[in-house]
């Protein structure tokens, strides 16, 4: 049957009329050089700082030099399947990572895939954030003034951590560092429950670089086994990453961080360590031909960490006499960024960019944690540069002395070793110092209420332990903080509450318990 002209034309309009246009188009470029992880691109004239670029297999890389004719990317995957010709292709978006509430309990790498085996994170496009953001301005803050209690009692007594504060921690390998992070993870499960959604309960980010993949699985059972991975987030850049998987790690991990600060929620991010980080990106830097400088690092090493830890911060509730953009909701970022130094020394340069950063340091001595001092706090070096200011005022009427005892203690253990003829004074300060130094040893995984750390705190500063056995100081603790939460479960309660102020009422309650308790305890 032949088709009319008429009948033809109509047919072929309605076709017209269907057609839509697929076409697009896409900046490409050819990789000119590749190697250790980094490749040198040509044709990529519109690229952007940080832009991500798509290679070959799926495999990404960054922009980091853009260079007059050429371009140099660090690639964030597996670099042997790129060669030399390689189609490059511009993708038009900065390096982002997926936040939110769907990240909560998971492992992930620096880009925020998965790497717990429990499948793909349900996220979406609104989720994406990117890694680098700008710090909060000064406007935008508010001085900090709420304790971020870690459970331990020689950091909560005398090196206090606040909400949006920085506090190094600084030592030797093996000195304990990574189990301060653990310890403070696990305290957060009092703020809320454990309850993700509940609005008081703090969220935790751990980020470990360069670490070994059986040190990261085993903070993970650990947090999983006090309950805490119900509230954390593990940020993955091990030693068999890629050196920019590494150093891109801790942006990724706060930009997670920063999505529920900006809701006006808690958050506590460690950077597990940074030390580590610096090496990665000098490593990263000197392929680039980036010039070295001291200790071949790049002249920027000091931006890398301070525009990472300036986000950390406590943000503004409201701003009355000013305009409403600065009304932040009140979240905070606490950060606990860790550094390692060698043979104790503080003064290298990664170590004193860090602490020129920071808010204060926790100083964690390698004699001490040989001499069985745990948690091995050396309280001379250590300070708090937010002070009385993060602590409870019951915990700073209390502890208030509990430095400067500690200090005299070591000067008059050091004098004493010169000669055993002291007078009475002398020996009852060594006396009380070597059990307050008893009582602040904490094992590992069992961090302590406020109000507990209080009443075994004024039981050592008031001297009320005096008389105890220094081999049984540890055993009269525990027995001591079960007997108050047993007996006395009124007054723990009220010292558990932040705003509570420590009076004589309370101080006669505790020392009459103690007197009760130390008959028992002694017979």
């Amino acid at each position: 049957m032949e088709l009319q002209p008429s009948e033809v034309t109509s047919v072929l309009k309605k076709e017209i009329e269907g057609f839509e246009s697929s076409a697009s188009t896409e900046k490409v470029g050819q990789v000119l050089q590749v190697g250790d992880g980094v490749a040198r691109v040509y044709g990529l004239d519109q690229c952007m700082m940080s832009e991500l670029v798509e290679f070959p297999d799926g495999v990404m890389g960054m922009a980091l030099n853009l260079e007059e004719d050429n371009v140099g990317c660090v690639l964030l995957g597996d670099a042997s399947s790129v060669k030399e010709g390689d189609p490059v292709k511009s993708t038009g978006r900065i390096i982002s990572v997926p936040t939110g509430l769907a990240m909560i309990g998971r492992v992930v790498d620096a880009l925020g895939n998965p790497l717990d085996g429990k499948g793909a994170i349900d996220t979406t496009d609104a989720d994406l954030r990117p890694i680098e953001q700008p710090a909060p301005s000064v406007i935008e803050r508010e001085p900090v003034s709420q304790p971020m209690a870690t459970g331990i009692k020689a950091l909560d007594a005398m090196i206090p951590v606040g909400r949006g504060q920085r506090e190094l921690i600084i030592g030797d390998r093996q000195t304990g560092k990574t189990a301060l992070i653990v310890d403070a993870i696990i305290n957060q499960k009092s703020t809320g429950g454990g309850d993700p959604t509940h609005p008081d309960q703090v969220i935790c980010v751990y980020n470990a670089i360069g670490q070994k993949q059986s040190t990261v699985v085993d903070v993970q059972l650990k947090l999983q086994a006090a309950g805490a991975m119900a509230y954390t987030i593990i940020v993955n850049a091990s030693a068999d990453h890629e050196a920019s998987m590494q150093f891109l790690s801790p942006y990724a991990a706060t930009a997670m961080a920063e999505r529920f600060r900006d809701a006006g929620r808690h958050v506590l991010i460690a950077y597990d360590d940074l030390t580590k980080q610096a090496y990665a990106y000098r490593q990263v830097m000197l392929l680039l031909r980036r010039p070295p400088g001291r200790e071949a690092y790049p002249g920027d090493i000091f931006n890398l960490h301070s525009r990472l830890l300036e986000r950390s911060a406590k943000l503004s509730v409201n701003a009355p006499d000013l305009n409403s953009r600065f009304e932040k909701g009140g979240g905070s970022l606490t950060a606990l960024p860790v550094v390692e130094t060698q043979e104790g020394d503080v003064s290298a340069y990664i170590p004193t960019n860090v602490i020129s950063i920071t808010d204060g340091q926790i100083f964690l001595e390698a004699n001490l944690f040989y001499s069985g001092i745990r948690p091995a706090v050396n309280v001379g070096i250590s300070v708090s540069r937010v002070g009385g200011a993060a602590q409870t005022p019951a915990m700073k009427k209390v502890a208030g002395g509990l430095r400067i005892n500690l200090a005299q203690f070591r000067e008059l253990e050091a004098f004493a070793q010169f000669g055993s003829d002291l007078d009475e004074a002398t020996q009852q300060s060594l006396s009380r110092g070597a059990r307050l130094v008893e009582l602040l040893k904490q094992g590992q995984y069992v961090p302590m209420s406020n109000a507990a750390q209080i009443v075994a705190l004024f039981a050592g500063t008031a001297g009320l332990i005096d008389s105890v056995e220094l081999d049984r100081v540890t055993e009269f603790e525990a027995g001591f903080v079960e007997y108050m939460t047993d007996n006395h479960s009124d007054l723990m309660a009220t010292l558990n509450n932040w705003s509570t102020k420590w009076n004589n009422e309370m101080a006669e309650e505790v020392t009459g318990a103690c007197a009760k308790f130390l008959t028992t305890f002694n017979a």
